[in-house]
């Protein structure tokens, strides 16, 4: 497949502006996915704090000079190319800053609690009275309606309350046995990419219809619905899913395994990569025994099967064995450490690791985003925000306030 040059062509979402009002992952997320894009995000926080996740440390942002500053690694993560704007809702006139701002905005994203907004006159109802054509996503822990809509919803607790944990973690009777969050806040991550579909679903219909609408997300659902091949192997066949540690309910072999030196990952998809595979080991047979010889014979046989191999892996290393398994096209690889995924070729060949420029910093390392158009690809145009560091700006560029205005609402802790 070729790929066309980039152009002059305008980024996808040029001319967009977002009001994004959320904090903490699953709707910067969001924001920072639309920012790339080419959207003109605009995050607003509260002075003095901001996001949640500026403090949410070690480790920290280093200065130039190698010392801890307050920036949060993990606010990085979530916040690249959009700018801030830090504003008192606490105060009426702060209020009416961002009705102002929502008004001339095509997107609104926040995760306040189920009508936390309307205090403010900053809920849907009030909005889109003066701004038809608004998107306006909410995202919560469980949704606008239901029992538990009025509760907080966090990506630990959906994990385990939407099924994730129950599937994840070492096998009963196994060592260590019980249930397992994700290392990531896998949940939150998946809201904030539901929410970009969604917003842009809404956008692409609002072209036809000339207006927006409002898009209720939540963790729980996205959780459930994510559980993918789990719950409809539940709702088919009603059994209910058990852990199984690394291994797959349905593909053996498809799990860890030792080697002479660490472990590694064999992932056999077929019945002939099963067969490479046993000619590699030097156990051809297995791949004619009848209890071998068919994945869901694999599968009725795992207890048998998964120690032999075991006791085959261990006699080489894992780059050993990823040579010889790869040579005859059987997919195998290393359980990288982060430093590791960082340091291998592929990664490095993809240019996963980017440096922005940072007022702070100086430069800082973020990981790229991972989706490439061959016309108008992603640009990285500013480093995640200082607190309140755009106030002025955008107050001018979307409201056209005077800087004596804006120093008067600075003058009354407004901004």
């Amino acid at each position: 497949m070729t790929t066309t040059p980039p152009t002059s062509r305008a980024a996808p979402l040029a001319g967009l502006r977002v009001l994004d009002l959320s904090r903490v992952l699953a709707g910067p997320w969001a924001g920072q996915l639309l920012a790339d894009l080419g959207a003109d995000v605009v995050k607003v926080e509260r002075p003095g704090t901001g996001d949640d996740t500026r403090a949410w440390g070690p480790p920290w942002l280093k200065d130039r000079d190698g010392q801890d500053t307050t920036e949060s690694a993990y606010f990085l993560c979530a916040n690249r190319n959009k700018r801030s704007v830090s504003v008192d809702l606490a105060q009426p006139e702060g209020q009416a800053v961002v009705r102002d701002l929502a008004a001339r905005a095509d997107v609104l994203i926040e995760n306040f609690k189920q009508g936390g907004l309307a205090q403010y006159r900053l809920d849907y109802a009030s909005l889109v009275a003066d701004n038809p054509r608004l998107v306006y996503c909410s995202i919560t822990g469980f949704g606008q309606q239901g029992p538990y809509a009025a509760r907080a919803g966090y990506d630990f607790l959906i994990q385990g309350m939407g099924g994730l944990m129950s599937v994840t973690g070492r096998a009963d009777g196994e060592e260590g046995a019980g249930p397992q969050k994700v290392g990531v806040a896998l949940t939150d991550i998946m809201t904030g990419l539901y929410a970009t579909i969604a917003v842009q679903a809404a956008l692409a219909e609002r072209e036809r219809s000339g207006r927006g609408q409002y898009i209720d997300l939540a963790l729980l659902d996205v959780q459930i619905a994510c559980l993918a091949n789990q719950a409809s192997s539940y709702l088919a066949g009603g059994v209910v899913p058990r852990r199984l540690g690394n291994a797959h309910p349905a593909i053996v072999p498809y799990q860890d395994f030792p080697t002479a030196d660490g472990d590694m990952i064999l992932t056999v998809g077929n019945d002939a990569q099963f067969a490479k595979f046993c000619a590699v080991v030097g156990h051809p047979e297995w791949a004619a025994d009848p209890r071998f010889a068919t994945n869901p014979a694999r599968v009725a046989n795992r207890a048998a099967l998964i120690p032999l191999l075991r006791q085959a892996t261990v006699a080489r290393t894992t780059q050993a064995w990823i040579a010889a398994l790869e040579s005859v096209g059987v997919p195998c690889g290393p359980i990288n450490r982060i430093d590791e995924v960082f340091a291998d070729p592929q990664v490095r060949a993809r240019g996963v690791r980017i440096a922005m420029e940072h007022g702070t910093a100086g430069s800082v390392a973020l990981v790229a985003n991972p989706i490439r158009l061959s016309a108008t690809p992603v640009t990285y145009r500013s480093a995640p925000p200082a607190l309140g560091e755009h106030t002025a700006a955008v107050l001018a560029d979307w409201l056209g306030m005077e800087s004596a205005a804006i120093a008067a609402l600075h003058a009354r802790g407004v901004v």
